[in-house]
């Protein structure tokens, strides 16, 4: 009669998994406690908005869908640009969409603004994982978190969150730059730059979300988080052609991820972030030297179920958020403002449905005297609002 199978080739399978699991979370702690970037450099200071007149009361003004592709029945994380005065274009719309979240057919969507008739374009798709993956000379198996800066030289820079084998822990950041010769925004042409080097771990677990924070000199401030075991904050700086400088830490905590960063002053920054602590409330950190050196407080008295938040600095001493009101689910946004990033007012409605429906992952962008806002709608399509500040006086 057979003798039934040993298991211990299962057993042995089952340690080694375990044993490349130990492995993992060890290098992350080890990530976790390695030197960022010299001492001796940091960035410059932040860029100062322009000077606005927001009054102190706010209006929506209106709301509709961006175009959606017509392949595509799901949409999430859309990120908003404003564009330069001379351009035709008020703003451009980035989001990931494809029959789902991290499908084979993910690719990246855009759709501009025309400043003119103040009516969105069809989308277009500027980023395909197959074409990105044939440039780095390896593949991509997801893309998502698309966020966009405009450099010195006027070229549009997008930095993608790409995986290979793995879920979003195992993700690395894309970057990608216009093309020469690709001056039409309605026709935009990407190309790839490099993975960007923020880990020796294969690059892995860098993941980007929210905008950049212009600098005085030109370049700007990427704000970035780690995600493999432990969940923590970092920056990446770049100079005014899109060249990456340095790598820094944000907070200690081990629990807190996709920062959004505020400048209250040229120096004296914010970064708040969403978080998976048992309190359920918005977290922030605090910088007295442009980025050198960052103090923990007290989280906001603003709920946070971990879920993604936007922050937004749109003119001297005036500050917008977005969070949901709930430390449970995603069925509300609201919005508030600030004049100082720490106190903010009264909740501003931006989308409610009953439990169990979704409007997340919010941005916003400053264009055209208005702040315009952005969020996942029941991760079918991408919707927009457009607010506008009110005179106080009667």
């Amino acid at each position: 009669m057979p003798h039934p199978a040993s298991p211990a080739p299962a057993r042995r399978s089952r340690s080694w998994a375990v044993c490349g699991l130990l492995v993992c979370l060890g290098l992350a702690a080890w990530e976790a406690q390695r030197p960022w970037a010299d001492p001796t450099t940091q960035p410059a200071a932040a860029l100062a908005p322009a000077p606005q007149a927001p009054g102190r009361s706010w209006r929506k003004v209106g709301e509709g869908d961006i175009p959606q592709p017509s392949t595509a029945p799901a949409a999430h994380a859309s990120h908003l640009l404003s564009l330069p005065s001379r351009s035709p274009y008020a703003l451009a719309a980035f989001w990931f969409a494809g029959e789902r979240e991290s499908a084979p057919d993910v690719r990246i969507a855009m759709s501009l603004l025309d400043r003119q008739t103040q009516t969105w374009r069809e989308s277009q798709w500027v980023v395909d994982r197959h074409a990105m993956g044939a440039a780095l000379g390896h593949g991509l198996r997801r893309l998502g978190n698309p966020v966009a800066w405009i450099d010195a030289q006027q070229r549009v820079h997008l930095f993608v969150v790409a995986t290979g084998l793995g879920g979003w822990a195992a993700s690395r950041v894309l970057h990608l730059r216009q093309a020469p010769g690709s001056t039409d925004l309605s026709s935009l042409q990407l190309d790839v730059v490099r993975v960007l080097p923020l880990s020796w771990l294969w690059n892995t677990s860098h993941l980007v979300r929210n905008p950049p924070l212009p600098l005085a000199d030109g370049g700007m401030v990427l704000p970035l988080h780690f995600e493999l075991g432990l969940k923590y904050p970092v920056f990446a700086w770049f100079n005014r052609d899109g060249d990456l400088i340095g790598l820094r830490r944000i907070s200690a905590r081990k629990d807190v991820l996709q920062p959004s960063l505020l400048a209250v002053s040229p120096t004296h920054w914010l970064a708040l972030m969403r978080t998976q602590s048992a309190v359920r409330r918005v977290a922030v950190v605090e910088s007295l030297d442009a980025g050198a050196h960052w103090q923990s407080h007290d989280d906001l008295p603003l709920p946070n179920p971990d879920a993604a938040l936007a922050a937004f600095h749109f003119a001297p001493q005036a500050y917008a958020l977005i969070h949901h009101p709930t430390q449970q689910g995603r069925q509300a946004l609201v919005w508030h403002s600030s004049t100082n990033g720490k106190d903010w007012s009264n909740p501003m409605s931006v989308a409610q449905g009953p439990e169990g429906s979704e409007f997340s992952y919010p941005a916003m962008a400053w264009a055209d005297n208005s702040l315009w806002i952005s969020y996942t709608h029941q991760r079918t399509h991408i919707r927009w609002q457009r607010w506008q500040a009110q005179d106080s006086a009667p």
